[in-house]
């Protein structure tokens, strides 16, 4: 039998990177293929976090090389500000070393654990230690460091150190070599990640080369940078009793009063006065003597106290219009919606929730495509255990226009996009693949998705009347000539003008021009029931002269522009002479969709 001196014999201290060296699945390297994609992942999230923090429209490269059938090469090189030389090692071979870990503001990472994990995966692997060049200014030669982490210590053990001449002013790469299965055709791939982060960072340019040299470009859609998100205080709803009485002990400040003033958000001099006396405590009682006891009755005075949400600079959405654009960009649907929700607060935790939806067009799955984010990054794996998945599931998606089976995601031609902003984002686990299930965002989520799915339904809706009234209109076209024919003939009148009665028949607008000589008229209807804001071209060659009394006409280059805005029944008559002719067959109109224009051609540029 053992006794209790020998069971304290083995007793010893492990590091946080002896730990995750032996509980690597925990940090998301749980097979082979998914640990490139993590690599990737880590490497691009840093790049974009220290890009956007230093004001750079980011530059990311991306190549990953098979070196045998079992080790690749993963290569990340960013345009950033670059990295301090003493700040080097410990940023790359020092686990829960970083700048974000106390900032209560958003960003892609915070625990300092992502790209040292990949160091330590990938020689745990290959054996091989990390390489990295840095370079902070053109007028310093760029370092390069190859390093591995000591495990017990949790420190870098630098292999060698080297100035070099690098072609990039300044900017960051990372080199790692490790065992990995690069895969393709499939959601869960290294391309797959990087396109659904091009979509939500609209402002980055990424260069993504795969081991058979095939390039993929996702280009810059946005020359504009988000808002860098602000740091804040901690909000005393968000408190729990273990951190309140570590930030008590250790507070500058000398008495309870301008402790809570000082130290967390929303609280002024009568809220802190106010809470205090519910508390049952002193406003000159020095912080650091403060009791358990008496700091459970101080953190239910908080719960008792409505404070005022924190503040929401601290976080940096993607935009509803960015979103909208970057799914016109990648996807090429015949609609596209997006939406920003107003933030909201969760156990003290500022968020925001955004969606988009794109249908039809190029899209060909007829399953829908669910893109899932959180603070900007994708959530490539744990689709069915994420709470923004069932919020997807929960909204009654036959009511907007698509398919759907019970508590089920919806089916058709469409992509809904989901994205959760926050300083405290509740993933599932530490690998950062779902969100938790917190009531907050999870109705936040649905009412966002219901506001899409509404603006779904009503293009849905009057995409079925078009058809129907193009269908009416046909008939109508080969009708009408025959009849409007004979009826000139037994009359012995001239023929009438048969495309503008179907286009009043069927409420269009409708324009035509009537040339005599070096004269030309056009003359524009609107039939429809809705005031119309247009634009009519015309392209001559040779000389234009117009009415100098029109001021709604505009001449450039040979082309006349005329913005016109015209009630239903209205009629509008602009005329102009050339000496040359007319290019252009038709009238050219903007503004107006092509299914309820009559006469015309349709500019898509308004």
């Amino acid at each position: 039998m053992i006794d209790a001196e020998e069971f304290a014999k083995k007793q010893k201290e492990i590091s946080i990177a002896e730990f995750f060296e032996k509980n690597k699945h925990i940090l998301g390297y749980s097979n082979p293929s998914k640990a490139i994609i993590t690599c990737v992942r880590e490497g691009v999230d840093n790049s974009l976090d220290a890009c956007e923090e230093a004001g750079i429209l980011p530059d990311i490269f991306v190549k990953i090389d098979k070196i045998d059938s079992r080790f690749y090469r993963v290569t990340v090189e960013d345009n950033g500000p670059g990295i301090v030389e003493e700040q080097i090692p410990k940023v790359f071979g020092k686990l829960l070393y970083g700048s974000r870990f106390h900032a209560i503001r958003q960003s892609r990472g915070q625990q300092g654990i992502g790209i040292s994990a990949a160091v330590l995966y990938s020689q745990l692997t290959s054996g091989k230690p990390a390489k990295i060049i840095s370079r902070i200014s053109p007028e310093k030669k760029a370092v390069k460091f190859e390093l591995y982490i000591n495990t017990r210590k949790n420190e870098p053990e630098i292999v060698s150190r080297e100035e070099i001449d690098w072609y990039l002013s300044r900017g960051t790469r990372i080199e790692l070599e490790l065992a990995g299965n690069y895969v393709r055709e499939r959601k869960q791939s290294v391309y797959e990640y990087l396109r659904e982060t091009s979509v939500v960072n609209p402002h980055a340019k990424i260069t993504f080369v795969e081991p058979d040299g095939t390039i993929h470009e996702f280009p810059r859609v946005s020359e504009e940078l988000p808002p860098i998100p602000k740091e804040v205080k901690p909000h005393p709803h968000g408190i729990e009793l273990g951190q309140l009485m570590s930030m008590l002990k250790t507070t500058k400040a000398k008495d309870l009063k301008s402790f809570l003033k000082q130290e967390f958000v929303r609280v002024g001099e009568k809220t802190a006065l106010s809470v205090i006396e519910k508390a049952g405590l002193k406003p000159d009682t020095k912080p650091s003597s403060l009791s358990r006891e008496e700091a459970v009755s101080l953190l239910e005075a908080f719960m008792q106290t409505d404070f005022l949400p924190p503040p929401t600079d601290c976080l940096s959405p993607i935009g509803d219009k960015n979103i909208a654009k970057s799914l016109q960009e990648e996807f090429k649907p015949e609609f596209v919606y997006a939406t920003t929700r107003k933030p909201k607060v969760y156990s003290g935790h500022p968020f925001l929730v955004e969606a988009g939806i794109a249908y039809g067009g190029e899209i060909q799955e007829d399953r829908i495509t669910l893109l899932r984010y959180a603070n900007k990054i994708p959530l490539l794996y744990q689709q069915s255990g994420c709470a923004l998945t069932r919020a997807v599931e929960s909204v009654k998606w036959k009511n907007y226009g698509l398919q759907q089976s019970r508590d089920e995601l919806p089916h058709g031609k469409a992509v809904i996009l989901v994205h959760v902003a926050s300083t405290n984002i509740p993933y599932t686990s530490e690998s950062k693949e779902a969100v938790a299930q917190v009531p907050e965002i999870f109705e936040e989520v649905r009412l966002a998705l219901q506001e899409c799915g509404r603006k779904l339904k009503e293009y849905l809706e009057r995409k079925e009347r078009l058809v129907k009234k193009k269908k009416k209109e046909d008939v109508l076209k080969r009708v009408l000539p025959l009849l409007a024919k004979k009826l000139s003939e037994i009359l012995e009148e001239e023929e009438v003008d048969c495309d503008m009665i179907v286009a009043k028949i069927v409420g269009n607008l409708y324009i035509k021009r009537i040339v005599n000589k070096n004269i030309a008229k056009i003359i524009v209807y609107n039939f429809t029931s809705a005031n119309k804001k247009l634009k009519v071209y015309e392209v001559c060659r040779g000389k234009i002269i117009v009415d100098g009394k029109d001021n709604n006409v505009k001449l450039d280059n040979n082309t006349l522009l005329w913005e016109l805005q015209l009630k239903p029944g209205e009629v509008a008559e602009l005329e102009y002479s050339f000496k040359g002719e007319i290019v252009n067959k038709k009238p050219i109109v903007s503004g107006v969709e092509a299914e309820e224009l009559s006469g015309g051609e349709v500019f898509a540029i308004i």
